[in-house]
């Protein structure tokens, strides 16, 4: 079962479909992720056997992310710093592009959301990036265009 917005067409290159994140707390990130980034709800499932359960996240412009739960697991990567992320093989964080990065990381951080990098001029000429940390720990890179 193809789940993709827009299905792909003979001929056409691959695409990134979504990214999956496994947590502990599934609905408490489903409600994270979709306040502090607009996604809404796409679809559920439930893989019995596998006590895994799954929540696809999408937002309007069809970018999907995807939150995954089991009964039992074991913490994976938690680096203190995107420059320790970097050295460790594996997922080291998610990055969402916000319309205002100064009021997106501002608000995170007052929602109690643990500050990891204030807003700073990104490697990335004419962006800004700033880093939180999910409620789970999990690094979240914020990517806006430079304050005015």
């Amino acid at each position: 079962m193809r789940l993709t917005p827009d299905p792909v067409e003979p001929g056409d290159r691959p695409r990134l479909d979504h990214v999956g994140l496994n947590v502990r707390d599934l609905e408490a990130m489903v409600e994270w992720y979709v306040s502090a980034f607009g996604h809404r709800v796409q679809s559920r499932f439930v893989l019995g056997a596998l006590d895994l359960r799954i929540v696809m996240l999408i937002d309007d412009a069809g970018r999907r992310f995807e939150l995954l739960a089991r009964g039992s697991g074991s913490p994976g990567l938690r680096a203190a710093s995107p420059v320790e992320a970097a050295a460790t093989w594996g997922f080291g964080h998610v990055a969402f592009v916000v319309p205002d990065l100064l009021a997106s990381y501002g608000q995170l951080v007052a929602g109690g959301e643990a500050a990891v990098l204030a807003p700073a001029p990104s490697p990335e000429a004419g962006w800004w990036f700033a880093w939180v940390r999910d409620p789970e720990g999990n690094l979240v890179e914020l990517i806006g265009r430079p304050p005015t």
